[in-house]
């Protein structure tokens, strides 16, 4: 494990270096967004609490409200957005491990809305998941072994004796720079960096097209982040990876993606390129978000925003979206 863990010891600068570097610039955009991948069309989920059994009143919330959003293949989208703002269910709702009450789910232009679980095996591969927690995504009663074959269950590919499995996945613990011999070993042995690496390969077992992001890096410290955001960089030039990045961090997100979503109370508030939202922001509450985030110095006062029921995401430039009322 140290082996392949001292290539990533460098210094604080030539880390840097290597994720500026690797991940794609917005300049190759055009190029590297060769087809839409997912898209989500006025896709509403909301959660109702249980009815009050004196006044029988009951509260909903809109966790997803009447959303738009598209991916290109080869595209890297970071969502960002407070906590509570629908983040982690829109990225639930992709996956279809949750249902949505209204709209449409496009996977490469085939509507994947209302397919059964059964139906939807055979695309299940195409679209995975890290988690932000490293330590309760990992089963701590399967081995590294097992948590990885346990992925291949699903897989539609060619691997179908011991031997194939066996292979595929020590080639996945491999191409996140972990040794194969820790196959028999279990979750708590290992750091929480160690574990993420492991949570990765569970993912590249699958060979996904679209891999979203939960907050993968921000339970880690600073130094494991960025080893971990250079391994990222390293593995989409490898696989031809789309990443959804959902994290609270916007300087990472900053760095490795092209696009930007602003998401609010179950909506997309602003769309740009990600140099537009940081040199460039339009709606109040993007402002806001990067007022309190880094070094933007915004003139307007801090306020509590109120989002109108009849509002859509127009074009302000372009490429550049931003939520406002219809006319």
């Amino acid at each position: 494990i140290n082996h392949f863990n001292n290539k990533y010891n460098d210094n604080k600068e030539s880390r840097d270096l290597a994720i500026r570097s690797t991940f794609p610039s917005d300049g190759n955009l055009e190029k590297i967004m060769n087809e839409m991948l997912i898209e989500l069309k006025k896709v509403t989920k909301a959660y109702r609490s249980h009815k009050n059994f004196i006044t029988g009143s009951q509260s909903v919330v809109k966790a997803v409200d009447d959303l738009d959003l598209s991916v290109s293949s080869g595209e890297n989208l970071g969502l960002v957005g407070e906590s509570g703002c629908g983040k982690t269910t829109l990225a639930r709702v992709i996956l279809k491990l949750i249902t949505i009450d209204k709209g449409k789910i496009f996977l490469k232009n085939r509507d994947i809305t209302d397919l059964p679980p059964r139906a939807f095996r055979k695309y299940r591969n195409q679209i995975q998941m890290v988690f932000q927690d490293p330590y309760s995504s990992l089963d701590p009663r399967f081995t590294i072994r097992n948590t990885l074959l346990e992925a291949l269950s699903l897989d539609q590919g060619k691997a179908k004796s011991f031997s194939e499995k066996e292979k595929k996945i020590k080639d996945a613990l491999v191409s996140v720079q972990m040794d194969p011999r820790i196959l028999d070993r279990y979750p708590h042995e290992f750091s929480g960096g160690e574990r993420q690496r492991i949570a990765i390969a569970r993912a590249l077992v699958m060979r996904p097209q679209l891999l979203i992001l939960d907050e993968a890096v921000s339970a880690l410290d600073v130094i494991i982040q960025k080893e971990l955001l250079d391994l990222l960089a390293h593995i989409q030039n490898k696989f031809d990876l789309t990443y959804l990045f959902i994290s609270h961090n916007l300087k990472v997100v900053q760095r490795i993606c092209h696009k930007i979503a602003v998401m609010y109370q179950g909506k997309i508030v602003e769309l740009a390129p990600t140099k537009e939202i940081f040199q460039n922001p339009v709606h109040p509450y993007t402002k806001e978000l990067l007022s309190a985030a880094i070094k933007y110095k915004s003139s307007q006062k801090k306020q509590a925003f109120v989002l109108s029921s009849d509002c859509e995401l127009k074009e302000q430039s372009a490429g550049h979206f931003v939520l406002m009322e219809r006319k």
